[in-house]
């Protein structure tokens, strides 16, 4: 028999989450039922939201979440030994899947481009910057950007999507000088800053000083304050996470103390949440491929090796570790 792993919550963390609040457990893997194929992982995704669900979602079983494996076995006319399925059964080794159900689907190897690519700028980190620039923003060529959480799976898909589209200035925040570095030297962004050295506000005023267009915004609080302060009228600001509460101990941030400036200012803030626009999927792929297939564009990632190191990676992930998308290799 195949051993299957999973890794399942078993305590609500306060605050920053710690090995404590998860176990690993060891079973036997499933034999597939009638219209079912069993799947062993090759990559899992490790997101800032799963932060959240550990507030909210049940307790012994593994956390939900993006993963692409490979059919070992199958029961489902639809999936043949050997296929790429991408799906959404989280945190373990094998799971058994239903093509077309929650999301499964087949993945298509592209050649010359990583399978890892299909949960980083081609799964839903990248389509969630595609949908926030292209149907919450509609950045036009020629417009100023500035994304916070920059140098993230988001933040860094965002920067090099929005080179593509001919975006004119684009300036990001981060966490630390070496991702600063990075975006500008290596992801494409014009300018960048740490957000600890001064209010964001004061921080985009310097690295932008004639205003910004449009806004992805990742983190909530003093950033999406600063974010309203730099934008000019008729500004638009995507707002796809809130990392800066996700491990507070305390209330979530005061609302923005300029949040009226949305009003004076003419602005538009708009949610993003990317399971409404599954079918923008393929659109996604039609244009990135030739551009990772080029080497015009990369897929950013951190990439931990091994399921066991699912949890450091997580919880370095939450305190700002990685950069560009982190994701777990189970195995090849």
């Amino acid at each position: 028999m195949t051993t299957s792993i999973t890794v399942q919550q078993t305590a609500r963390p306060d605050g920053l989450p710690t090995p404590a609040d998860f176990e690993l457990v060891r079973a036997d893997a499933p034999d597939p039922a009638p219209g079912t194929a069993l799947v062993e992982n090759l990559y899992l995704s490790v997101d800032p939201y799963h932060r959240e669900v550990m507030d909210e979602g049940p307790l012994h079983t593994p956390l939900e979440g993006r993963a692409l494996g490979r059919v070992l076995a199958s029961r489902d006319p639809g999936l043949a030994e050997g296929d790429l399925v991408f799906h959404r059964q989280g945190w373990r080794t094998h799971a058994l899947v239903t093509l077309g159900v929650d999301g499964v689907r087949r993945i298509k190897a592209y050649d010359g481009v990583p399978l890892s690519a299909h949960l980083g700028i081609l799964g839903g980190t990248g389509l969630t910057a595609y949908v926030a620039l292209t149907r919450t923003l509609r950045l036009k060529p020629g417009e100023d950007l500035f994304v916070t959480a920059a140098a993230g799976g988001v933040g860094t898909a965002a920067g090099r999507i929005a080179r593509l589209l001919g975006a004119g200035r684009i300036t990001g925040s981060a966490g630390s000088a070496e991702k600063v570095d990075y975006l500008t030297g290596t992801v494409g962004y014009d300018a960048a800053f740490d957000y600890h050295d001064g209010p964001v506000g004061e921080l985009l005023a310097k690295a932008a000083p004639a205003g910004v267009d449009a806004v992805v915004e990742n983190v909530g609080g003093t950033h999406l304050e600063g974010a309203i302060a730099g934008l000019r009228e008729g500004g638009r600001i995507a707002w796809v996470g809130a990392v800066a509460q996700y491990n507070s101990l305390a209330e979530p941030p005061a609302a923005p103390r300029n949040l009226y400036d949305v009003v004076s200012k003419s602005l538009r803030l708009e949610g993003v949440l990317v399971r409404n626009y599954r079918d923008v999927q393929g659109e996604l792929e039609d244009f990135l491929v030739p551009h990772l297939r080029s080497g015009r564009v990369a897929s950013d990632e951190t990439v931990v090796d091994g399921f066991e190191g699912i949890l450091d990676g997580f919880i370095g992930m939450l305190g700002g570790s990685n950069t560009g998308k982190l994701l777990i290799h189970v195995t090849d």
